[in-house]
């Protein structure tokens, strides 16, 4: 039994929910988003929140019925608080540029890097060396997917520690060569 899907998803002051079908559609302050259950899972609305239950007792409608409430519950809080991730760029000469809606990296390599950002998607480049940057939007996959597209370029080595990592992620650091 998913204990993430028996809890219904509470949906705050400010956003307004609609089933259609299997159509789960969110508007709120930030924008809208929507998601489309599948067949196995059944949506309702009520007084607590939006309920997610499974039509049958099978094991594929058992392991959809808790990612169907949790993909809802992040429809619900990214409409009203979006969601962000934190990007630190650590090396001598390594720096973020933002000039437009171009993010421009400069990662070690004998040219810039350059990322378009996509629609959706907010970037902010923080720090005194730029060496922060902050991935914001109202959907959690696409923030996650930016965020790893952009570390993808230079990820964490494990000797100097130079290279694009998660503000939260902990680098294991290893010992060089000894004579």
């Amino acid at each position: 039994m998913s204990r993430i899907g028996k809890k219904a998803v509470p949906v705050p002051a400010g956003v307004t929910a609609e089933i259609a079908g299997q159509a789960v559609n969110v508007k709120g302050p930030k924008g809208a988003l929507s998601f489309v259950v599948h067949d196995l899972v059944a949506v309702d609305q009520s007084a607590e929140g939006i309920a997610v239950k499974p039509r049958d007792e099978t094991k594929l409608a058992r392991s959809l019925w808790g990612m169907s409430r949790t993909m809802i519950a992040n429809l619900v809080t990214g409409v009203s608080k979006g969601f962000e991730r934190k990007l630190e760029i650590n090396g001598v000469g390594y720096k973020a540029a933002l000039n437009g809606k171009v993010l421009t990296l400069s990662l070690g390599y004998s040219h810039d890097v350059l990322f378009p950002v996509p629609e959706g998607i907010v970037i902010q480049v923080l720090g005194a060396k730029s060496d922060q940057i902050i991935v914001s939007g109202i959907d959690k996959q696409q923030v996650g997917q930016v965020a790893a597209e952009i570390r993808e370029w230079r990820g964490p080595e494990p000797y100097k520690g130079k290279g694009v990592k998660y503000a939260e992620e902990k680098i294991f650091r290893k010992e060089g060569k000894k004579k």
